[in-house]
């Protein structure tokens, strides 16, 4: 039923725009090889559009799952880890000062800044010898994302005309993406969520604590690198595509929950479906919010604060 519903989303979404068409056609202009206006509008613009939400949403609801169970916290999401924040610096300033271009030269260092990032909240939030105090990497990655934040705020000033093309791409946004970063995406996307299933059994096992993961034959360090790197790659892959949307990782996951339970597996499987969802919706409702276009970004932010305030003060994250 959810993937039926995400068809239909995307399909909807191909008819809501500056020019409203109908579902009639859509279907007669992707039929008819003849070039048309509404041919090119959706060829060109709304059906990568609805890819690009499927893709990155996909990316970033797995993510943001997967540092959930890897620091067990309810509140964690690649945003609020940081991870978004370094692959927008390394981005931002691969623009700005290597004059890098394009989704094949954004990825390496969006995989780089990324994974820099992932590296140096692991360092310096991970827990004490004998405490399990996940919170302490919440912290630093807000710490560290702020401090990223802030930085690529500063290049933008030093550098204004270089970082004009970026203004837009760093807040996130589905508009004006180019159709051939949609394969790259897909396939990164596949290999994120192909690792982070490979490592499905094993978060339910540290669900439980290291030494009991470890009893039942879990191999806590190498789950653990594995996770990163997932994480690395889906954050990276997704900020370099539609720009560093947050919420998204940390709504999709309990959504999930609440309809598969707590198999990682099952809720991963239902993140794939529901993040692209919560995308779709944010994109489309910024076209609708204003007389202009409202980005997906700050669309996902009026969505995403009020949950997380929800889930700050709920008893499972208050036990924290």
């Amino acid at each position: 039923m959810l993937a039926v519903l995400l068809v239909a989303l995307a399909t909807v979404s191909l008819t809501i725009g500056s020019k409203s068409l109908s579902l009639q056609q859509i279907f007669s202009a992707l039929a008819d090889p003849v070039e048309s206006v509404e041919r090119s509008l959706i060829l060109s613009s709304r059906l990568p559009r609805a890819l690009l939400a499927v893709f990155a949403g996909a990316g970033l609801g797995v993510a943001g799952l997967l540092a959930q169970s890897l620091t067990r916290n309810p509140l964690a999401e690649p945003g609020i880890l940081g991870v978004n924040a370094g692959a927008s610096l390394a981005i931002v300033t691969a623009v700005g000062f290597l004059g890098v271009s394009g989704f094949a030269g954004y990825v390496p260092f969006a995989f780089l800044g990324a994974l820099l990032t992932a590296a140096l909240v692991y360092l310096i939030g991970r827990p004490r010898a004998g405490s399990s105090d996940p919170v302490r990497l919440v912290l630093s990655g807000v710490a560290i994302g702020a401090i990223f934040t802030g930085l690529g705020t500063a290049l933008s000033l030093v550098r204004p005309q270089a970082f004009d093309q970026l203004r837009a791409w760093t807040i996130g946004s589905l508009q004006g993406r180019d159709a051939s970063i949609i394969v790259p995406l897909a396939l990164l996307t596949a290999v994120g969520i192909l690792l982070a299933a490979l490592c499905a059994r094993s978060l339910d096992g540290l669900a439980l604590g290291d030494d009991a993961a470890t009893a039942l034959g879990v191999n806590v360090r190498n789950t653990r690198i594995l996770v990163l790197i997932a994480i690395t790659i889906l954050a990276a892959s997704a900020t370099a595509a539609v720009g560093a949307i947050g919420f998204i990782g940390l709504m999709a996951p309990h959504a999930a929950r609440r309809l598969a339970g707590s198999g990682t597996g099952w809720v991963m499987a239902y993140t794939c479906l529901l993040a692209p969802m919560l995308l779709l919706v944010a994109d489309v409702l910024g076209r609708v919010m204003l007389p202009g276009e409202l980005q997906a970004g700050v669309v996902c932010a009026f969505i995403g604060a009020p949950m997380l305030i929800m889930l700050a003060r709920s008893p499972k994250a208050a036990a924290l």
